[in-house]
């Protein structure tokens, strides 16, 4: 296995240098994918370099060079490092932590990927340092290994809430992906990418208890030309005073059920030496007491379901556990058997299937289940707000097992708040009075039997948000289908029941907790 390996060094004058020459390399996630093809870029995806290093052979302009180093991991001519990064140059990298120098040239230390972004203020990009991954290793991943953008950092990245925020805690921060991205979501439309808003200054706490990546996220920061990021060595809450309050709290934690047993590694990415999902318990239960009044925290996390309690279940026990009374929307995505989650993170881990130790881990992951009774593990996403004032409002724990696109994801986290917010001032008089339009996103889908007039089934089928797919009776179809924002709900509920035949009063009484749902949900809008 790898030796732990020594932390970058964030110098300021180099990370300016360095960016500057990508910049001027035109070194972003387009041109890389032009260099090598679609082909190899998939394949790079599934670990296999050999494809890019095939189709950027015999090339030495600076994408080839910077593409060979940076991220695949291969080491290069000194000499046409160089010449790709004149300003930092090789010696420059080497001093940054990014390479070192070898008779046979420089050999990268760490990747350096262009990651490509888009939200509502527009679309972007970032490099982002981090350790060298299996592809580039060649083998099983160090236990001090820093991450770089993966696939739960992309959707935490989505889900962040694109409203303006004062003051955020990231908790976890790794390579600082997290930090970058709820800087740039907490100052909003109109605020530049530096510290200065409007509003004031954004400031971001990023904590991790690894030193190494707390130097990734500081070198990230500086590469990209980004203040504002202060970061704070330490477990979960430990670096925090008991009185400080954050706006916004992100948090991609170490959330991997892994067994306490000897020969397990114990990445520190993913894994923060807890047993079953303690981890995740202890931030639900302790993370409201660092929320301002009206603050959000939102984190990705895994469940066990135990003894015959569902995971959901037990999630909604920690957030009742919390000191402090929290609004909450827990959002399962998949559950997995104790084997089918074995496998993939051992699998994550570098170990391949087929080999005596792979069923080794195999052996342990599922002796540490059995031992809790686990029969399944979820995988979702934390909502939690702190209310402004009164009790909760907000209990929601719901399974969305469908395909989501994560784009826009985060604004409708946003709206669906925001709605319920004017539902709870809304009463049911309140809300017949209103004038509601059907979102520019959902579709409606009938099912007819050959030969029949009536549909057996309609769908309201949404494009953006969750994807959600309902089935409704003709009641709520047709109230759908008219909210067009000329008619208030209750003369359109009236006009219904009169169309159909039955009690109106009855009708609305059926209606109207519907209705709001689909306002939630983001089905229907105010006017």
């Amino acid at each position: 296995m790898p030796v732990p390996h020594t932390a970058p060094n964030p110098d300021a004058a180099l990370c300016a240098a360095l960016a500057d020459d990508l910049r001027d390399a035109g070194y972003t996630a387009s041109t890389l994918r032009t260099a090598w093809g679609p082909d190899a870029d998939d394949a790079i995806a599934r670990g296999l370099r050999g494809p890019a290093l095939h189709a950027l052979a015999g090339r030495d302009d600076a994408v080839a060079v910077l593409g060979r180093l940076f991220v695949l991991g291969a080491p290069q001519p000194a000499a046409d490092v160089d010449a790709a990064l004149p300003r930092c140059a090789a010696t420059g990298l080497v001093e940054l932590g990014l390479a070192r120098s070898e008779p046979a040239g420089i050999v990268p230390t760490a990747l350096v990927r262009p990651q490509a972004f888009a939200d509502e203020q527009g679309v972007g990009q970032w490099w982002i340092a981090s350790d060298l991954d299996e592809m580039a290793l060649g083998g099983p991943l160090p236990e001090d290994h820093v991450l770089g953008v993966g696939g739960a950092s992309l959707t935490l990245a989505a889900l962040q809430l694109p409203t303006p925020a004062r003051r955020v805690l990231d908790i976890g921060t790794g390579c600082g992906i997290q930090a970058l991205r709820a800087l740039r979501q907490a100052q909003g439309p109109g605020c530049a990418q530096g510290p200065g808003c409007a509003q004031g200054p954004v400031r971001v706490v990023a904590m991790d208890v690894s030193s190494r990546a707390l130097r990734f996220a500081e070198l990230n920061a500086r590469l990209n030309g980004v203040e504002g990021i202060q970061t704070r060595l330490g477990s979960l809450f430990e670096p925090l005073a008991a009185t400080e309050l954050f706006d916004r709290v992100v948090s991609n934690p170490p959330f991997v059920i892994t067994p306490r047993a000897a020969g397990v590694p114990a990445y520190e990415y993913r894994d923060a030496g807890m047993s079953g999902d303690e981890l995740v318990a202890t931030v639900v239960r302790g993370v409201g007491a660092h929320l301002e009044p009206g603050g959000v925290a939102q984190l990705l996390g895994n469940w066990e379901t135990r003894g015959g309690v569902g995971g959901l279940d037990r999630v909604r026990e920690w957030v009742a556990q919390s000191p402090t009374p929290l609004d909450a929307w827990i959002v399962e995505r998949e559950a997995l058997s104790p084997i089918a989650y074995a496998e993939l993170w051992i699998r994550d881990g570098g170990t391949a299937p087929g080999s005596a130790r792979h069923a080794e881990l195999v052996d342990a992951w599922l002796d540490d289940f059995d031992r809790r009774g686990v029969t399944a593990i979820g995988f979702g996403y934390v909502l939690l707000r702190r209310p402004l004032a009164g009790p909760p409002t907000l209990e929601r724990y719901e399974r969305v097992p469908q395909h989501v696109e994560l784009s826009g994801l985060g604004a409708h986290l946003a709206a669906a708040l925001h709605s319920h917010d004017r539902l709870e001032l809304v009463d049911d008089g309140g809300l017949e009075a209103s004038i509601l339009v059907v979102a520019p996103d959902v579709t409606e889908a009938r099912h007819h039997r050959p030969g029949v007039a009536d549909p057996t089934v309609i769908e309201l089928r949404q494009g953006g948000g969750f994807g959600r797919a309902l089935s409704v009776d003709p009641a709520l179809a047709a109230l759908v289908g008219a909210c067009d924002g000329d008619l208030a709900v209750g003369p359109l509920i009236a006009a219904i029941a009169e169309l159909l035949g039955v009690d109106a009063a009855a009708l609305r009484a059926d209606l109207l907790p519907r209705v709001r749902d689909l306002v939630f949900t983001g089905f229907l809008r105010f006017a």
